[in-house]
């Protein structure tokens, strides 16, 4: 189908196609990016063919950055671009989402009329290996049918600026593919230029989406959700209700910290339910706030920043009637998956928001964007942009058989995130009944930032240990380290390996073997400053996970919902404390860590192939309250003798014995 008006539309924006490039130190070399294929006024004649959602990506600019560097491959070089958007069919399209693929290691420093998906929010955002954009503000494209052509409301261009690295000075940084996210539609090969490509992306006839009567998006499922619920709207302000559901079976917060980005001037003028910790009317009193709503009290609002952080309150403000009385509020910032307690799996606070000019109509509702939500070593979340579902549902207030609903909904979507290599927060330890040794947690596991590296090695392999070299902090393991490898003439690193700086850290020991069965033992070490509430541990074991029988020092479960091969461990009642590190009963002594540990037994019966010292009967994975844990590299082997193994074995025992024993 040809839309009437968009050949025209499209004139618009198409200058940025012809638009002749700048490289080197601002110097226009039209020769060297020009291409005859695309010197044309007119629009590509695949819009005209396009019954479905045009995207473009064009290359306008590309600058020499400081330092100037000989090495090509590490020159900086600051670049402009311009994507596009245009619903030339006849379906809108809701919440579209663009992907881009940069593979020249782009960082984006700024865009305009969208975010980065999930990137939290912060700029620079690093995007080498391809990225998402959302509109914002306009998150929908109508058609051209429903909006007698307007522009404004079928397309939306966005300006992109960054910086990338290498390529000589007359190459053109081009994306491999640009693509249309939204389920449901697909995106034939793109069409090529030398600084310009484009895509038209229709619906896929295969995809069977949910049969609703909605006009807008479906909610979605993700590891944690947020809801942003407009409660009541007035004029020039309104009142919202922010829902936190923990979905994860092994997602957990521990004074959990929430932030976003206010995108055209609003603040939060109260609260209940939660806080910012820093209450600051500054940023009012010196701002556009002050300018439009000069009969305001000032010294009352709670915050006016940007970007605010908002925390849970304790649990003594519960029953506050000014800044409590909220359902699921003031936990301390816990949140803990739903199998452990379903009241602590939720938190809500609400909100009151105050808007500028031009948004002071009850109908003009905007949420904050760029979400992001932390915790004390805890499970990374990346979050999406708020999407518009729904009005959410509410139970009628005075009991009657009714229900009420909020003026306007929007989700938010967080999924839990794989921690970069040395960005671990917990780690994990090898021992085993056939081995005098352990394979220590690995080198720089959480990072080296405040380590010395000019005394140590942050990059070498871990060195193997005596097993109760494990007892003490990782920075006290020298001595031990140096004895063990001098007694097995093994060469000792001018420069010893980085410790692996982690607050938390586990040990798993294979204890046993025998015809019908094996034992573990697991120990959890608390090497920070601040105790665990409600910790758990859950381990993934790919081949031993069916043997699974008992664990009898904690309580645990092998039934996960949506995660396989997984099992879950928490304290008895009584010992949901992992206490913090203490010192040693001398000052001389190295510090003592909080530490539970419980013996795991597994039955042969459904695993009888299982080859435990070939490395089956180690976790392939290990999550700490939801925090994925660094593993070792390689497993302990059986190339000492037994008996010296059972007199580590015995000494392990009695020393963990005797340390839960006095501390």
């Amino acid at each position: 189908m040809k839309v009437p008006g968009v050949k025209l539309l499209f004139l618009a924006f198409i200058f940025i196609h012809i638009r002749r490039p700048r490289v080197c130190n601002g110097d226009t070399i039209a020769d060297d990016y020009a291409d005859d294929d695309t010197k044309t006024s007119s629009p590509p004649p695949e819009i005209d063919n396009c019954n479905g959602v045009f995207l473009s990506y064009a290359f306008t600019s590309r600058t020499k950055s400081l330092p100037l560097l000989k090495n090509v491959s590490a020159q900086p070089w600051t670049f402009d671009a311009m994507a596009t958007i245009l619903n030339a069919g006849t379906i809108e399209l809701k919440e579209w989402k663009m992907y881009i693929g940069f593979q020249h290691k782009e960082i984006l420093v700024s865009l305009t009329n969208a975010v980065i998906v999930g990137s939290g929010g912060d700029f620079p955002a690093a995007v080498g290996n391809g990225t998402t954009i959302a509109g914002s503000p306009n998150t929908d494209l109508k058609t051209s049918i429903d909006t007698a052509g307007d522009y404004s409301q079928i397309a939306v261009q966005i300006l992109i600026k960054g910086s990338m690295f290498g390529m000589s000075a007359k190459a053109v940084p081009m994306p491999k593919n640009i693509s249309l996210a939204n389920d449901g539609w697909k995106c034939p090969k793109n069409t090529k230029y030398k600084t310009y490509m484009h895509v038209c992306c229709k619906k896929d006839k295969k995809y069977k989406a949910k049969s609703i009567d909605s006009q807008y998006m479906t909610r979605q499922n993700g590891d944690l959700t947020f809801m942003y619920d407009v409660l009541k709207s007035y004029e020039g302000s309104y009142e919202a209700q922010v829902t936190m559901d923990n979905n994860s079976p092994i997602g957990k917060l521990d004074r959990w910290n929430l932030t976003w980005e206010w995108m055209r001037g609003e603040f939060i003028y109260s609260m209940k339910g939660a806080y910012t910790p820093r209450m600051d009317y500054s940023d009012c009193v010196y701002g556009l706030a002050a300018k439009y709503l000069s009969s305001i009290d000032f010294t009352q609002v709670m915050n006016c920043q940007k970007r605010p952080t908002i925390t849970d309150l304790p649990l003594v403000k519960a029953n506050d009637t000014k800044i409590g009385k909220v359902p699921y509020c003031c936990k301390n910032g816990t949140l803990l998956p739903e199998l452990m307690d379903p009241s602590k799996a939720r938190a809500i606070f609400q909100l009151r928001v105050y808007k500028l000019p031009p948004d002071i109509s009850q109908k003009v509702l905007y949420p904050p964007q760029r979400w992001n939500i932390t915790g004390y070593l805890n499970a990374q979340y990346t979050c999406g942009s708020p999407i518009r579902v729904d009005p959410t549902e509410f139970p009628e207030s005075t009991g009657l058989d009714a229900k009420t609903y909020a003026i306007a909904s929007w989700q938010v979507v967080c999924n839990i995130t794989k921690p970069e290599k040395k960005k671990s927060r917990c780690c994990v330890s090898f021992t085993a009944y056939y081995s005098d040794y352990a394979v220590p947690c690995p080198t720089c596991a959480c990072g080296c930032d405040d380590t010395d590296t000019n005394k140590c090695n942050p990059d070498r392999t871990a060195m193997v240990i005596p097993p109760d070299a494990l007892l003490v902090p990782a920075e006290n393991r020298t001595k031990k380290a140096k004895a063990y490898a001098k007694l097995k003439h093994k060469e000792i690193p001018r420069k010893l390996p980085c410790p692996d700086n982690c607050g938390v850290s586990i040990n798993w020991h294979v204890s046993s073997n025998h015809k019908s069965g094996w034992t573990a033992r697991l120990t959890v070490f608390n090497w920070g400053d601040l105790p665990f509430v409600d910790w758990f541990i859950a381990v993934e074991l790919k081949r031993a996970y069916k043997g699974f029988e008992n664990v009898y020092s904690f309580n645990g479960t092998k039934t996960l919902k949506n995660i396989k091969n997984t099992l879950f461990f928490q304290g008895l009642k009584g010992l949901e404390y992992l206490i913090e590190e203490k010192n040693g009963s001398k000052p001389s002594d190295p510090k003592v860590p909080g530490k539970q540990q419980s013996v795991i037994s597994f039955t042969k019966k459904n695993t009888p192939n299982i080859q435990i010292e070939e490395g089956d009967g180690f976790p392939s994975k290990v999550y700490f309250n939801g925090e994925e844990c660094a593993l070792p590299a390689s497993f302990p082997n059986s190339g000492h003798g037994s008996r010296v193994s059972i007199t580590t074995f015995l000494f392990i025992s009695i020393a963990t014995f005797l340390l839960n024993r006095f501390n």
